[in-house]
């Protein structure tokens, strides 16, 4: 019986879980992560107004309580945790679904100045990620500048607009949610370096900008008409195309006073981030222009717009972890159709799938037929793999290496913690936002 640990309980963990069930009649997969909460970015990077999305957990957790798979939560690997070889000797098989856990950086001056911020950062404060800060991120803000025309910068700003009587029914923190209803932010500049033809927004998510309440979105005929496709964007794909449809209705509205703006701007390249008084101040974009090769130049020409808060949201960045090969240019470990290679040879029993494999790319979905391509060398190599003995069970292995793994009855004890919080505070599920509130509930379910 072929014994496998699958690290990382997101969606290209799960899959991966998923897909060895199905293809093996007998395997048993282990999901371990190191929250004791599952769902990797569906629970803690889905924006927690986009309830549609946000329900793919309950298809995530149909997998999850499967009769031949577990949850094991709240187990460190690598660096003071459990080590990779450990995990050698514990599985016949490992996969690593650990994503790309930290940011890309601007490289810019001025960039670590307090008041500018990753998105990602943003957005684990509120999607309550325990490692989050309980950080004032709007306090004392009139006007942001959300660097990045992608999906995640979408959010960010659509979140800086909301008002309270659309958050308050989400699972947003109550501390989050207290400090955005508290929030001055009237103007938010959503900011890319190149033109509309080339942002990564999908239609839908864009045009949620156009209908929150008492907002307004600015957009500059001007730039717009920069871009070399936006006279005849008729040979673009159609994500592009319908983008820019979008984008020349709102340049061809006039603006109507709106409590708040979000501006569109696009071919400016961020120079320096400017300070007033050792914090946020300003930031200072060059513009730039197409270059005919698909990017674009600078043109010695700078703007600065005013801001007292700035997120940074330019991409996602895979993380090293202790004990596999990693790639530095790409933020990946080196693999063979998901095999993982060490000095350029297969590892027996390694495997990555999802974000760490092949770097921050695709949607949700795209996870599934890449953790497909990782399980079928894992079953081509199965048979291999279960000569070597491993334990009946690894769970009491862990527990004798001093690990307290959260199993499924404590996510859901923090489960009916999160629907009791809610209800004491009128409001729907309400996320718990620290390890400490996480913790106390899974131990309230021990008996």
């Amino acid at each position: 019986m072929l014994h496998v640990a699958v690290i990382g309980s997101g969606p290209s963990g799960v899959y991966t879980a998923q897909s060895l069930v199905q293809q093996d009649p007998e395997v048993r997969v282990d999901v371990l992560d190191r929250l004791p909460c599952p769902y990797g970015l569906v629970r803690y990077g889905v924006a927690p107004d986009h309830e549609k999305i946000k329900s793919l957990q309950n298809n995530l957790r149909a997998v999850l309580e499967h009769e031949r798979i577990r949850f094991l939560g709240g187990v460190q690997v690598g660096a003071d945790g459990v080590p990779p070889a450990r995990l050698r000797e514990l599985y016949h098989a490992v996969v690593y679904c650990v994503g790309a856990a930290t940011d890309r950086h601007l490289g810019i001056p001025g960039e670590e100045l307090p008041g500018s911020w990753s998105a990602t950062e943003f957005v684990s404060w509120y999607s309550a990620h325990p490692d989050s800060m309980a950080e004032e991120f709007v306090r004392g803000a009139r006007t942001a500048v959300v660097i990045g025309v992608g999906n995640v910068a979408v959010d960010v700003t659509r979140m800086l607009a909301r008002g309270t009587t659309e958050l308050s029914p989400t699972d947003m923190p109550q501390a989050a949610l207290t400090s955005l209803a508290a929030s001055k932010v009237g103007e938010i500049h959503m900011v890319g370096r190149r033109g509309p033809s080339q942002a990564r927004f999908t239609t839908k998510e864009l045009r949620e900008l156009g209908a929150l309440p008492d907002t307004e979105v600015v957009v500059d005929e001007a730039e717009l008409a920069l871009d070399p496709a936006y006279a005849d964007p008729s040979a673009l794909p159609a994500t592009q195309r319908r983008n820019i449809e979008v984008l020349r209705a709102w340049a061809a509205t006039p603006p109507r006073g709106a409590p708040r703006r979000i501006r569109l701007r696009f071919f400016l390249r961020p120079a320096e981030v400017l300070a007033d008084i050792g914090r946020v101040g300003a930031v200072r974009f060059e513009r730039t222009v197409p270059d005919g090769q698909g990017g674009v130049t600078g043109s010695g020409r700078y703007e600065d717009i005013e801001a007292q808060l700035v997120l940074r949201s330019v991409g996602y960045r895979g993380v090293a972890l202790e004990g596999l090969p990693f790639d530095v240019p790409t933020g990946t470990v080196p693999h063979l159709a998901g095999r993982v290679l060490r000095e350029g040879a297969v590892s027996p029993g390694e495997y990555v799938a999802g974000w760490i494999k092949r770097g921050p790319t695709g949607v949700i979905g795209t996870n599934r037929p890449c953790a497909k391509e990782t399980v079928a060398s894992l079953i081509e190599d199965a048979p291999g793999l279960v000569r070597r003995e491993v334990p009946e069970d690894a769970l009491p292995a862990l527990r004798a290496d001093g690990v307290a793994p959260v199993e499924w009855a404590g996510w859901l004890a923090i489960e009916r913690a999160e629907a009791e919080l809610g209800a004491s505070l009128g409001r729907g599920v309400v996320k718990l936002p620290d390890w400490p509130s996480l913790m106390a509930a899974v131990n309230s379910n021990t008996p």
